[in-house]
């Protein structure tokens, strides 16, 4: 199911646009990580979905409706944990989670939401005195106390240790499988690719590649093979056998330029195997999803236009 629906967006300030054409779409069940440079147009655009700021352009669906003009419809239906702050610092878990428990109709319960977010332990501390990570999930634990369906994170684990990172990962993907959509912002690149089911990658205010960690690496990462061999080799013959350039890097270490699918491993293993020589180690399409995003948001100062996205699409 469909549940935020994005269509041409435009948000402008004044003489400026933030975001430029912007298409795309969540689903119940899944977490979606928008990521983006400073300034590519992540804020304006989720807080257009969220309702806070009106598009020039373009149209915008949350659970079916216009998070403007029927924000009555949507606003009991969405929850935001912000990055930092928005807790009174003698409020206790308790006291915090109970306060809020009461502006809507159904909420979580207070036990549930802390065993989920691992808060049992500091229950009646006062905010002040919570560690970092502990003052996330207490913001996670709020955020999500009205049974949201729409879920909208804001660098969730930023600043927080790696045992209260994977406490907070493990409460997200568990309230997005109870039917859940979560939009994830983060600059913590590991972080999306560890919680994410899809990444939506935007520059210069438009979507400029979208797909899982795994899809992205295969479709926008360097696409080589770096082998070794137990003799040297004669490039050209591997070039004449493969379709692709080989380059030798050191000794007999070399790097094949242009696929690193299963069948140009084949290809390549073929063609030195025809001369009688193997090969001792070998690595294929190891690019980070680091690699491939500041790949895809490398061009700053290039004017953005129809034609730059199809180019940078198909690198």
């Amino acid at each position: 199911m469909t549940t935020i629906e994005v269509k041409d967006l435009w948000v402008n300030y004044g003489n400026k646009s933030a975001v430029k054409g912007l298409t795309m779409q969540a689903n119940a069940k899944e977490i979606v990580a928008i990521l983006g440079r400073n300034g590519a147009g992540k804020s304006s655009t989720i807080e257009t979905i969220e309702g806070y700021r009106s598009p020039s352009k373009g149209s915008i669906k949350v659970l079916g409706f216009d998070p403007i003009t029927e924000r009555r419809k949507v606003i009991s239906k969405m929850g935001v944990m912000l990055q930092t702050g928005g807790i009174y610092p003698r409020l206790s878990p308790n006291f915090a989670i109970g306060l809020y428990q009461g502006y809507y109709d159904n909420p979580l319960e207070l036990n549930y939401l802390l065993d989920l977010c691992d808060l049992n332990r500091v229950a009646n501390t006062p905010y002040r005195y919570l560690s970092g990570g502990e003052k996330q999930r207490l913001s996670l634990a709020l955020a999500i106390v009205g049974r949201p369906s729409i879920l909208f994170l804001d660098e969730p684990t930023a600043g927080v240790d790696a045992a209260g990172k994977a406490i907070i990962r493990d409460a997200i993907t568990h309230y997005a499988a109870e039917g859940a959509t979560v939009l994830l912002t983060t600059h913590e690149l590991n972080e999306a690719e560890r919680l994410a089911n899809r990444i939506v990658v935007i520059d210069q205010g438009q979507v400029v590649a979208e797909g899982s960690a795994e899809e992205l690496r295969k479709n926008f990462g360097g696409k080589e093979i770096v082998f070794t061999t137990n003799e040297q080799i004669d490039q050209t013959k591997v070039t004449e056998a493969t379709g692709y350039s080989v380059e030798l890097i050191e000794g007999r270490k070399y790097r094949l330029e242009g696929d690193s699918s299963a069948n140009a491993i084949s290809a390549l293993n073929a063609a030195v195997t025809e001369q009688g020589k193997s090969i001792t180690e070998i690595a294929a399409g190891n690019t980070s999803l680091e690699d491939v995003f500041l790949e895809l948001t490398a061009v700053a100062d290039e004017p953005q236009t129809n034609e730059t996205s199809r180019r940078r699409r198909r690198r």
